[in-house]
């Protein structure tokens, strides 16, 4: 953690949620350690093949920019109110009723005006009125207008790095405003000037370059899973064998290598392992993983619309080479929201795989019948619901458990009770957190986005306030001990938050959990879970 990042109880008694006493256009950006990730690196910039690759930094006055860089923005903007109609409605019909302001978990944890989504909208929204609007030009200020100048822009940048896309906002926008993609939108024009993060930059080329975010080499991710491999045998007796680039196999398997490579997710990896040994020793499912395309996660979605289609493409035209039926995602955030609201318009529709039919139970996934992509946790609650798998949930009976419902599957594709059926099928302990802050009206980790960087803790530890403050409540009303997730970056980023917040609860997730209690055929007496602690009932056994 930063040592700038104040401790959590001096950081409550900082934040100020009363207004200014300046208009916002008045009020300056300071550009905050803590606050702001890095640059991006231009190495990375240039091998994406966008614009203005160079070294800078947020916190000098000087920017490296071209210097036609408003002509640059200017063309950009209208470019694309002409291409996404989307845009155009969203930057006209707003009335600034302010029934966003307090629902997001920036505003709620910094107090900052400029972090609740109307304002973050109006940052766009004032450039747009005074070079697209004639009202904006003939008024002014009157208006709302403002020219754009070098402080606007790095306004701009600030803030749209303050925003995780979460969506939280559109849910009470009463007009049906979505101001992550006037985020999305923002954050394009930047890239048009190169202003990125690294956090984002790096791990879209890595993607580009080896198909996973971190950059690893096909024969290392091999590695990583064949040490997976290792410690699931010591664990139950069991060796499973998974494929590789295996050509005609029923199912290809990706999910964000942050689950092969980073805690907790590499449990969630395994649980994927010792699901598919299961799978394939008792109903012969033929499951591939592939060492190419080896990342869910799209990192493009925070680039601009090309980068998130060309990481879309890959997985696909992988599916394509492998020859497979289908393909099976793992627990995974943003790669759900881009198939299920961006891949059919993008890349889509994917005719030459079959529609996903689960070959085991016989059921047609239907939400999937164009994506040809099914999420992992609708295929296990299926599976479950036919009493394909060997449970014991007891094992779990250790995790006192909560949901949290990530972003993207929840608000972007909808995804609310598969989880939970699974849950409560592989555990015996589970609590809900309040309703204003599940399912639909669901509390972002604070770190999606790209923004889950080292530097900018204190912003972190601010938008997961929300979410923290929720799981504080279970925790100290029912003994909560542990919060599961589908998603890799809140795998990432939730560890941390509650470290800072709520130290007592640790994060999982779901396929974690159905590893435990997944009973393979002819495995010894497990002692331990899959992270090596050990069972209920089993803490002697070693002695």
């Amino acid at each position: 953690m930063a040592d700038e990042t104040p401790k959590a109880e001096d950081f409550l008694a900082q934040i100020d949620h009363r207004p200014p006493a300046r208009q916002w256009m008045d009020v300056p950006t300071e550009i905050r350690k803590g606050m702001y990730c890095y640059a991006a690196n231009p190495k990375s910039v240039e091998y994406l093949g966008l614009p203005n690759a160079r070294q800078w930094n947020p916190i000098e006055d000087d920017w490296q920019l071209p210097d036609n860089w408003q002509q640059i923005l200017h063309e950009g903007f209208k470019e694309r109110l002409e291409r996404f109609r989307s845009v155009k409605v969203f930057m006209d019909i707003c009335v600034r009723c302010g029934a966003c302001a307090d629902k997001c978990h920036f505003f709620l944890g910094t107090g900052d005006p400029k972090n609740m989504p109307v304002l973050r909208a109006e940052l766009l929204r004032s450039v747009y009125r005074n070079d697209f609007t004639k009202m904006g030009k003939l008024l002014g200020r009157l208006n709302g207008a403002r020219p754009m100048t070098a402080e606007v822009l790095k306004e701009w940048w600030y803030y749209l790095f303050q925003c995780t896309e979460c969506r939280r906002c559109s849910v009470f926008c009463p007009y049906g405003i979505d101001t992550a993609e006037i985020t999305i939108f923002g954050r394009e024009l930047l890239n048009l000037l190169g202003l990125n993060i690294d956090w984002i930059a790096t791990p879209v080329a890595n993607c580009y370059r080896t198909g996973n975010h971190l950059g690893i080499q096909p024969h290392a991710f091999k590695d990583m899973l064949d040490f997976f491999v290792d410690d699931i045998e010591e664990i139950t007796g069991i060796r499973v064998e998974p494929n590789f680039n295996k050509k005609g196999a029923d199912i290809l398997f990706i999910t964000p290598s942050g689950d092969v490579f980073a805690d907790p997710g590499t449990y969630s990896c395994m649980g994927y392992m010792i699901l598919f040994h299961f799978l394939k020793e008792k109903y012969g499912l033929d499951v591939t993983w592939s060492t190419y395309g080896s990342e869910g996660g799209n990192f493009g979605f925070f680039t601009s619309h090309e980068t998130m289609k060309r990481l879309n493409a890959k997985m696909y035209l992988e599916a394509k080479r492998l020859g497979v039926k289908w393909i099976l995602g793992g627990e995974c955030g943003h790669m759900w929201r881009v198939i299920h609201q961006y891949m059919d318009t993008m890349n889509g529709p994917a005719d030459f795989l079959e529609e996903p039919v689960n070959p085991i139970t016989g059921t047609k996934f239907e939400n999937a019948k164009s994506t040809k992509m099914v999420h992992i946790a609708e295929f296990t609650a299926d599976l479950i619901k036919h009493g394909k798998l060997d449970l014991d949930p007891k094992r779990n009976d250790n995790k006192i458990i909560t949901f949290h419902d990530s972003c993207n599957p929840a608000r972007g594709m909808g995804m609310l009770d598969e989880p939970r059926y699974v849950i409560k099928n592989v555990a015996n302990h589970f609590y809900e957190m309040p309703a204003n802050t599940i399912r639909e009206q669901t509390f972002c980790c604070g770190s999606g986005s790209g923004l889950n960087a080292g530097e900018n803790m204190e912003e972190r530890m601010a938008g997961g306030l929300p979410r923290a403050n929720a799981v504080k409540y279970v925790h100290e009303k029912f003994g909560v001990n542990m919060l599961a997730c589908v998603c890799a970056i809140d795998r990432a980023a939730l560890p941390p938050l509650m470290e800072y917040w709520v130290p007592e609860v640790e994060v999982t997730g779901l396929h974690e959990l159905v590893a435990n209690a997944l009973i393979l055929p002819g495995e010894q007496e497990r002692t331990t879970d899959l992270r090596g602690e050990p069972l209920p009932g089993m803490e002697d056994a070693d002695e």
